[in-house]
């Protein structure tokens, strides 16, 4: 057995199909960056080498998936493709009723029109900033319940991304139940570092939100990541199949929303799941305005049928085995490079710690977005920011909001790369912290009014 544990693994599949990708030089890239507008999500994706902006549809779908695509039925209505899909939710996540959706923040945003109102208060274990805008939108006010130890990128706890009960009471009591319509519980939060939840905080939570009849829904985009680091880290879960752990999650909550684009190894879709018939009633009423018709919202049939195949690909051992064994083997270099990262490793990405890394730069000097740009500069490979530009402005101030985590995140889609582009990228890294000093500060030049990171323009300071 010791023989073992010091093997080699390797990525369980095999590659039949490729695209090449383009090397491109200092200069090229110096002109990339600055056409840009210093802004990693404005650069053109010929120009990047690795692209580690995020996971979301970005993953390589199987021969199976595409073999499913030309399967697609594209009727308007009653699509045999939507039946599998709602047939594979059931069986997998156990919610009764499916409302398909285009993607994750579709759904986020019929849920909460159907359940905020003005002056509500939406507590949930950090934010996301689709889901808190979407819940802002709808009237409602987000308030983090999430542990304390979330906001240490340092702390090692197991599961940053649980709910702190003694805040999620004091608020409930402090803003009355009939003001909070439900908990916003995510598995494997992202603004944390890609951290998850435990089974035994998510039954506390349970147990807790029943005995105020207030509900719990699920954003289950990375539920079986979550489930697998469950398996992991929970004591009792070791031998219990990553299946079974997200059947039990799901069996917790009362409602999910569902970003396909990540877990469920599709390039679009996604999905809204609920428990209560009347909430489904009025959900798939109000996607066949937004989205399109309740048997497709938003989706081709072939999406729908590729979806239904990636749910049951999500749960495969060998499969979220090596998905999380490739990002704990890039955040094990990094950290034995001496670089400050959040910790523990998450499940999707590495997320660098902006703050230590550039301790020269003010938080108004905008380290995560300055660091971002400096790592595509040196080698062109794309990160994404995950801090004050993310955080977006004080809704009544206009001012700033710092949260305590200031970080580059280094989001690794699924099946795409090997480990030699983790290699090439921690070397990246390494060469960008040695240089750390020269670099600059950023600050905006544009700023558009809702979830600023994605267009938003920077000059050098």
């Amino acid at each position: 057995m010791s023989n073992q544990k010091k093997r080699s693994w390797a990525e369980p599949y095999k590659i039949k199909m490729v695209e090449p990708v383009r090397i491109t030089t200092f200069e090229e890239r110096k002109k990339a960056l600055e056409e840009a507008g210093y802004n990693t999500f404005l650069l053109r994706s010929r120009d990047v080498y690795i692209d580690l902006l995020t996971d979301s549809g970005t993953s390589a779908m199987s021969d199976r998936q595409w073999a499913g695509m030309m399967m697609g039925d594209e009727s308007y209505a009653g699509s045999t493709n939507f039946y599998h899909l709602e047939e594979a939710i059931r069986e997998y996540y156990g919610y009764k009723y499916v409302v398909p959706t285009h993607q994750g923040r579709a759904a986020e945003h019929i849920i909460s029109q159907l359940l905020i109102k003005k002056g509500d208060f939406i507590p949930g274990n950090m934010y996301f900033t689709t889901t808190k805008l979407h819940q802002e939108l709808a009237g409602g006010t987000f308030v983090d319940v999430i542990i304390d130890e979330a906001h240490d990128p340092e702390n090692e706890h197991p599961f940053k991304a649980n709910i702190d009960l003694d805040k999620l009471e004091s608020l409930i009591k402090e803003k009355g139940p009939d003001k909070i319509p439900y908990v916003s519980f995510a598995t494997t939060v992202n603004m944390a570092g890609g951290q998850p939840i435990s089974l035994e905080n998510l039954r506390a939570v349970r147990e807790l939100t029943q005995k105020y009849g207030i509900k719990i829904i699920h954003d289950m985009t990375r539920v079986a990541e979550n489930a697998y680091l469950i398996q992991k880290r929970e004591p009792g879960y070791e031998n219990t199949p990553v299946k079974e752990i997200v059947r039990e999650i799901c069996s917790l909550t009362d409602g999910a929303t569902m970003s396909a684009k990540k877990d469920a190894l599709v390039n679009i879709g996604g999905f809204l799941a609920v428990n209560d018939e009347e909430l489904f009633d009025r959900a798939r009423n109000m996607v066949v305005v937004y989205e399109g018709l309740h048997t497709y919202g938003g989706m081709a049939g072939r999406d729908m049928e590729a979806l239904a195949i990636g749910i049951s690909e999500s749960v495969d051992h060998d499969h979220i085995r090596a998905r999380v064994g490739q990002v704990e083997y890039l955040g094990k270099k990094i950290i034995d490079m001496g670089i400050p990262v959040v910790k523990p490793i998450g499940s999707h990405g590495v997320f660098l710690d902006a703050k230590k890394i550039l301790p020269h730069l003010s938080q108004e000097l905008l380290p995560a977005q300055s660091l971002a740009a400096a790592i595509y500069l040196d080698s062109g490979v794309r990160s994404m920011e995950r801090g004050v530009v993310s955080s977006g402005r004080n809704p009544e101030t206009g001012d700033h909001n710092y949260p305590s985590l200031e970080l580059v995140r280094l989001t690794i889609p699924r099946r795409v790369y090997t480990q030699a582009h983790m290699d090439v990228v921690a070397e990246s890294v390494e060469a960008v912290y040695e240089n750390r000093t020269e670099i600059s500060g950023l600050k905006f030049v544009y700023e558009p009014e809702y979830l600023r990171f994605f267009q938003s323009r920077f000059a050098v300071v």
